[in-house]
Formats: C-alpha cells, sequence, structure tokens
C-alpha cells in the first residue's frame, strides 16, 4: 500500500520512529472516525461563512451574506498620500545601479507626479498596491514573470546592475508600513494558484493577487477555478478576496496568446440574467449585488478604474473573487491613462463610463447608433470614429461584466432616444467573448428599467472554434472590419 512504502522510507532514513508513526496514523484516523459519527448532528455555526475563526482572526471583522453592509466603498486616497507612494516609486537607494532602460521608467513616472497628467497602468497598480500598504493591509502577487511583468511593464522589483541586489519600490514608503511580496513562480497554474487560493482564505486582510503569463495559460489552473474559486463560497461557504489577472485582447498574437476564455467566468456567474437586482441606483445596492453574486469579473479600460478595482478589494465588509481579463494593449498606450485627481479625494470604482467625449458627438437626440463595449476594444472605435469624422455614434464602456449594471446599460439607452441601433462590438468570437452574457441582460436591462425592450445587434468575429486567426494580416483585416460595422455601418 502507499501508505507503507512511504512510512517504510521514513524508517529507514530515520526521519520518524515507529511510535510516531503509529501515534500520526492514530490521530488521523480517530479524527475521521470522530467526523463521521458527529456528521448526522453537525449544525452549521453562523461564522462559518467566515472561515478560520478565533479571537485574533481577521475574518472576525468581516460579514457574511446574511449580513447588512454598513460600509460604502472609498477608494480615493489624499494626492499627499499619492505624492508618498509616487515618492517611493521613482527612488532607488543610493548607490544601486538601475538598469539604463529603467532610468528613463523612473523619469517618465516622476514627471507624472510632477504634472499630475498621464498615469498609466503599471504605475496606477503600485499606486493601489503601495496605499493599501500604508493602511495596514499585506499585500503578495505571484506568476510566471511577475516581477518584471511578461510585458515589461510593472518591474515591481529591481535589480542591481553590478551587485544583483533586489529592491521593492512600495516597500519603502514609510516606516512600519506592510510589505508587497512579489515572485516569480514556476510554470503550474494549478499549483500556485490553488496555494494563493488558500492564502487569501486565511489572509482577508491582504491583497492576493495571482497573474497568469498570459489569460490563456489559465486553462491549467482549470480544477481550481471551478471546484474551489467559482462555487466555494456558495458550497462550503467560505469567502475569498483573491485577484486572478489574465492579460486578454486581440493583437495578432495568434489562438494562444490573445483570450482568457471570459466566457468561461462569465458562464460561472450566478447572476440571474431576468431579474434586475434591487436598488441598483444606490452605491450600497451596487455593493449588495456583488456580495450576492459568486465572483465579480472587471474589464476596466483606464489605470484609474484599475486602481479603484484593486483598492475596493479590501475597502469592503466581505470578501470576493475578482477576474480582470488583465490588457495587454493598454499598458503603454497614449490615450489610456489618467490623471492623478481621479484617484483622490471621493473618487471610486465606475461600473459604466459613459461615452467620455460628448463635444464629438451631436446633441442626443441626433445620435443614431449606441454601441456598447469591453476592454480595449473601445480605444480602437474611438480612433475608428475620429478618423471617419462620425459625429452619431456614441460609445460606452462596461467596466464591470458581472455583477451586470443593468442600471446603467439602461440610462445609456435612453440618453439617446433616437437611436436606431442599439450594438455590443467585441473582438471575439460570437461564441466566445462577452456577447452572449450581455445579449439578455440587456434585454433585460431596457424591459426593465425602461418600459421597452431594446434587442441589440452584434459586432464582433464570427463563430469559430479557434479564439483567433494565425495570420497577422487577417487578424488586422478582422479588428477593421469589426471597427467599420461598429462604427461606419
Amino acid at each position: 500500500a502507499p501508505l507503507k512504502i512511504y512510512t517504510d522510507k521514513l524508517l529507514a532514513e530515520g526521519s520518524f520512529t515507529q511510535a510516531e508513526l503509529d501515534g500520526i496514523v492514530t490521530t488521523v484516523t480517530d479524527t475521521f472516525d470522530d467526523a463521521w459519527d458527529k456528521a448526522d448532528d453537525y449544525e452549521v455555526p453562523n461564522d462559518v461563512w467566515l472561515g478560520t475563526q478565533g479571537a485574533d482572526s481577521p475574518w472576525q471583522k468581516l460579514i457574511t451574506p446574511r449580513q447588512g453592509i454598513n460600509i460604502i466603498e472609498s477608494t480615493g486616497i489624499p494626492m499627499e498620500a499619492l505624492q508618498k507612494v509616487g515618492a517611493a516609486i521613482c527612488t532607488v537607494p543610493d548607490g544601486f545601479e538601475l538598469h539604463k532602460t529603467l532610468k528613463r521608467q523612473v523619469k517618465a513616472k516622476q514627471k507624472m507626479f510632477e504634472t499630475g497628467e498621464g498615469v498609466d497602468w503599471a504605475t496606477a497598480e503600485a499606486l493601489a498596491i503601495g496605499s493599501l500598504l500604508t493602511e495596514g493591509h499585506k499585500a503578495r502577487m505571484t506568476g510566471q514573470d511577475v516581477e518584471r511583468g511578461t510585458f515589461s511593464h510593472r518591474h515591481a522589483l529591481v535589480h542591481d546592475q553590478k551587485t544583483g541586489a533586489k529592491h521593492t519600490f512600495v516597500n519603502h514608503i514609510e516606516p512600519g508600513q506592510e510589505e508587497f511580496y512579489v515572485r516569480n513562480s514556476f510554470l503550474s497554474e494549478y499549483g500556485v494558484l490553488g496555494f494563493e487560493l488558500g492564502y487569501s482564505m486565511e489572509h482577508p486582510d491582504a491583497l492576493v493577487m495571482w497573474e497568469a503569463q498570459f489569460g490563456d495559460f489559465v486553462n491549467g489552473a482549470q480544477i481550481i477555478i471551478d471546484q474551489f474559486l467559482s462555487a466555494g463560497e456558495a458550497k462550503w461557504m467560505r469567502q475569498s478576496g483573491l485577484v486572478m489577472l489574465l492579460p486578454h485582447g486581440y493583437q495578432g498574437a495568434g489562438p494562444e496568446h490573445s483570450s482568457c476564455r471570459i466566457e468561461r467566468f462569465l458562464q460561472n456567474s450566478d447572476e440571474d440574467p431576468d431579474v434586475v437586482p434591487r436598488d441598483l441606483d444606490t452605491l450600497q445596492g451596487q455593493i449588495r449585488a456583488i456580495q450576492k453574486n459568486n465572483w465579480q469579473i472587471v474589464n476596466p479600460t483606464t489605470p484609474a478604474n484599475y486602481f479603484h478595482c484593486l483598492r475596493r478589494q479590501l475597502h469592503r465588509e466581505f470578501r470576493k473573487p475578482l477576474i480582470i481579463p488583465a490588457t495587454k494593449a493598454l499598458l503603454r498606450h497614449k490615450l489610456a491613462v489618467s490623471p492623478l485627481e481621479e484617484f483622490t479625494g471621493d473618487t471610486r470604482f465606475h461600473r459604466v463610463i459613459d461615452e467620455s467625449h460628448p463635444e464629438e458627438l451631436k446633441s442626443d437626440d441626433q445620435v443614431r447608433k449606441v454601441v456598447f463595449c469591453s476592454g480595449k476594444i473601445y480605444y480602437e472605435l474611438l480612433e475608428k470614429r475620429r478618423y471617419e469624422e462620425k459625429d452619431d455614434v456614441a460609445i460606452v464602456r462596461v467596466e464591470q461584466l458581472s455583477p451586470f449594471p443593468f442600471d446603467k446599460v439602461a440610462e445609456n439607452v435612453a440618453k439617446y432616444p433616437n437611436a436606431t441601433e442599439v450594438a455590443w462590438a467585441q473582438e471575439e468570437p460570437k461564441n466566445m467573448g462577452a456577447w452572449m452574457f450581455v445579449h439578455d441582460r440587456i434585454l433585460t436591462a431596457t424591459r426593465e428599467i425602461n418600459g421597452a425592450e431594446v434587442r441589440p445587434t452584434y459586432v464582433g468575429r464570427k463563430t469559430m472554434a479557434s479564439p483567433a486567426e494565425g495570420y497577422g494580416d487577417v487578424h488586422t483585416r478582422e479588428q477593421d472590419r469589426i471597427a467599420h460595422e461598429a462604427i461606419v455601418d
């Protein structure tokens, strides 16, 4: 038997005595037998929802879905705090020889904090993590190439080019702060994601992140996602605030480097597509919708929204998994930047970003088409609209796909009363992406809230078995076609 083979090995190498091994076997067997005997009379205690309990457990501060919500997520921070984190991510120790390319990046970041403009994706992420550290929260990130970032954008941990010494920028903001643990992990999505899930369940006061090298590789962890992350709270009443960053987006890299299979996560969302949750027009109602959902799926298009999305994971009274089809194209996109003012004061996460450039359009009653989209395709649609000088097509970004923002979608349809078409545009094939998820929800939103059901049209790739084309020129033609159909047709 495997147990005898293993115990014989332990005895032979002198790791344990026979008495010690017998004691371990007896303890385990007795524990299982005792649990079996008590199973029929077991009653679920109220606090099992919160996991490991005890007087010093951080779960004691949190609530279950059976309880009401008191805290309204406030994720903006004072400008002074932003600048303090900013100073840390622009500074290395005296004598530390930074790579010459990174010296240019540091100078670029310094300019962001001097001017208050142009904050990019990596800087927004560092601001979110750093600010949480100074508020008493730990943070950690693992995955393949996360220290540098697969796309050489993060550089959270850097090396002295002469000595090899390491420096993690956000760990040097102020004395007494908590620490950010960032490590490149080995090539086992299943093993590493499983560990981080367990860590998040034992440490609800920490921001726990796992990033896939490319979102496509997440299928190596499918068992953890399906068995534990998606249904863990429903099956075992255990909360988790784990964040999954899954690089996603169509840039001509082919079938293995384009899609995190966002449709799989959306399909597993336990939200009813035919029911509008109560009080979505209030912040408390929006938070309650998240609390009742099995997880959140967010596809942010601005660094500021990404910042607030990460911070709100810990600035609430419960924990919920967060799935982000993390951008690749927007990491250095000239339009995908945010001013510092969007990180401070009463600012918070936006579930939907309405038409951002109304000055480029005719009046609302002259808009002929409303295009909803999610993710980086927004910028391609915007650039197409500007190139074609179209002033009668509004573009609305759905930043949070699940729980679905029924109220904001209905509001944006009603805003343009004479629009003859409401469309959903996406890069992914028709049988993938968000189309099948949003279709029924747009119907429900317009029917139940506006009193007039609107059936959206589809703009995107045709139904495909492969997530993407294998040829760069075909990819480019498809992207151009999608933008043309969404904006010009």
